[in-house]
């Protein structure tokens, strides 16, 4: 029985653990110690180590628990992913034997040039390239990659759960609500992810068939999005991707 959930790490990251009660796999393991103290408190072996990209907060603890465990290290072969053991590249399958699991790997770059995502277990381990009702910011990459990228995911099937990095859903939230205030579906994820954090519990994992409801960097062909960039920028955007490029924009200015 494959078990995966969120460990909190410094200000609002999360550290994924796949488990199956004996043995463990992190993704994107930003510090150490909260890994170290739940490992040890359950009794469990961390068997791999998942990569996303080389942001330090997402491996700075990945050399201690490599050292710790002698477990390898999956990530991108063009980043500095500390102690990288097993590069990983589009299409090609992980095969775990504790906790027994195949995973997907997906090239998503955007946000940084060599940025993937892990598909296991029907959850998505996609990083900072897709946010709960949001997207990571474009750093190394370009809009028409992430543009790209976010549509491949999109793409998965509707029950995939996605497991980001980063708990930004309730601002994210505000951001999509200007550009599509008419969205009941993204009215009542509202209400929801407010409850949770006033309650501090996490708003992920996330169905993707719920994402591409609410999410406007996933609804960039759909006449609300394109009608609210039209009126910012003053035009219609031509493509879907010269609105995506332009809603990013968008958010990166937003205010709430």
């Amino acid at each position: 029985m494959i078990e995966v959930l969120p460990v909190p790490a410094l200000r609002d990251n999360y550290i994924w653990v796949i488990h199956d009660g004996r043995h463990a796999v992190v993704v994107d393991p930003g510090e150490s110690a909260p890994i170290l103290a739940w490992l040890t408190g359950r009794g469990m072996s961390l068997t791999a180590i998942l990569v996303t990209h080389h942001h330090g907060d997402h491996v700075g603890g990945v050399a201690d628990l490599a050292a710790c465990y002698g477990c390898p290290v999956h990530g991108p072969g063009d980043e500095p992913i500390p102690c990288l053991t097993d590069v990983a590249r589009e299409g090609s399958l992980i095969r775990l034997a504790a906790p027994e699991l195949t995973i997907r790997i997906l090239e998503v770059p955007g946000h940084t040039r060599g940025h993937l995502a892990y598909l296991g277990a029907g959850h998505l381990f996609c990083g900072d390239t897709l946010f709960s009702c949001g997207c990571g910011r474009v750093f190394e990459g370009t809009p028409a990659q992430m543009h790209r990228s976010l549509s491949k995911l999109a793409a998965l099937p509707d029950d995939t759960w996605v497991c980001c990095a980063h708990e930004y859903t309730l601002a994210n939230i505000a951001f999509a609500q200007y550009v599509d205030p008419d969205n009941e579906a993204l009215a009542q994820r509202a209400s929801v992810v407010g409850a949770l954090r006033a309650e501090g519990r996490p708003t992920l994992p996330v169905r993707l068939s719920l994402e591409r409801l609410t999410n406007p960097f996933l609804r960039c062909d759909q006449a609300p999005i394109l009608a609210a960039v039209g009126h910012e920028t003053g035009r219609r955007p031509p493509s879907p991707e010269q609105a995506f490029a332009a809603l990013r924009a968008m958010k990166d200015r937003f205010q709430a």
